[in-house]
């Protein structure tokens, strides 16, 4: 059940108007409209080498965070942000289910204008 940190990365980049950046020299932040949805930290700039952080309901954000192997993120939590710890936190496709929903969070946020531009609203 460990987490298959290339196929996180591949699925995020594949999500709609995802672009990734890498940023404080270390991290992989996949973005829609310049705001992140996701944060994996390497140590070569490239490769992932830890579980992602990514933005939650925040109904769901307690619910997570009570799960061995899921904590708040640094400085992000209060937005409602959880760090995965453990590469055997969760099945790899509630992880999807999971980086998708960051997505759509952080997309909803956006401009209609925007949105439109990066094809995720008609």
């Amino acid at each position: 059940m460990s987490l298959n940190l290339a196929k996180a990365t591949d699925f995020c980049a594949a999500l709609p108007g995802a672009v990734v950046d890498l940023k404080w020299g270390a991290d992989l932040c996949y973005c829609i409209g310049g705001r992140m949805f996701a944060v994996f930290q390497t140590r070569d700039g490239r490769t992932p080498c830890e579980p992602p952080s990514f933005k939650a309901d925040a109904h769901r954000f307690l619910e997570l965070t009570d799960r061995p192997g899921i904590v708040p993120a640094p400085y992000l939590a209060r937005a409602k942000w959880v760090r995965i710890t453990l590469l055997d936190a969760m099945p790899q496709d509630e992880l999807h289910a999971l980086l998708a929903r960051s997505h759509a969070l952080i997309a909803e946020k956006l401009t209609r204008k925007l949105r439109r531009e990066l094809g995720i609203e008609p």
